[in-house]
């Protein structure tokens, strides 16, 4: 199966509209500027906004925007990233949890409105699972896939492999898949919006 085609404008449809109603708000953009304008229209000034590695997220110019210092966020990654004390850096990434908002991408997107998340330490998914009120995935529409099967052979077959070499090329070392999270639904009682940007373009792995 080739992992990185661009599916129909039917298939795009018929993907947001179910992850639509499993509680994921779903909208299509053409492009990755128009990505990035979403994200900035939904993210509202003094918020406190935390990220994940994401490939896609460099691609759309979040993290050029964020770096910017334009945007009047809070930027909870950054100050992690500045805080030299290891002891002061744990606290810093554990009180990020309750960021306002939490940014990252997906590994595979299923027709039916369900996605697949994996990580390696698993620092991103209590963001992802229950602790940031809004979530926001940018993600490139060749991660559709037709059933869950594709969607975990998408993830091991294919995406580890180039996460492999970007993590090599950003940190010097390799990733691992440690932990997966199937997202199946969004609780409407817990009152977080969950949020996904399908981008009609190949972005990310």
């Amino acid at each position: 199966m080739n992992f990185n085609t661009l599916p129909t404008k039917e298939v795009m449809e018929k993907t947001a509209a179910a992850l639509t109603e499993r509680g994921t708000e779903t909208v299509i953009v053409q492009t990755a500027a128009d990505a990035l304008a979403q994200i900035q229209a939904w993210i509202p000034k003094g918020a406190s906004v935390m990220n994940g590695s994401s490939k896609t997220l460099e691609q759309v110019g979040f993290i050029e925007y964020l770096k910017s210092n334009t945007h009047g966020y809070n930027n909870l990654h950054e100050a992690i990233v500045l805080e030299k004390d290891p002891a002061k850096q744990a606290v810093l990434r554990k009180n990020a949890v309750l960021s306002d908002f939490y940014l990252g991408s997906v590994h595979a997107v299923v027709e039916n409105g369900e996605y697949v998340i994996a990580s390696n330490t698993g620092s991103q998914l209590p963001h992802i699972v229950y602790t940031s009120p809004n979530l926001i995935f940018v993600v490139g529409a060749q991660k559709i896939v037709p059933t869950m099967a594709d969607a975990l052979e998408r993830l091991e077959e294919y995406v580890v492999p180039l996460e492999d070499v970007h993590m090599q090329e950003l940190y010097g070392t390799n990733t691992q898949v440690n932990k997966v999270l199937m997202f199946k639904h969004e609780n409407s009682h817990m009152g977080r919006k969950v949020r996904m940007i399908l981008v009609n373009e190949q972005l990310g792995f």
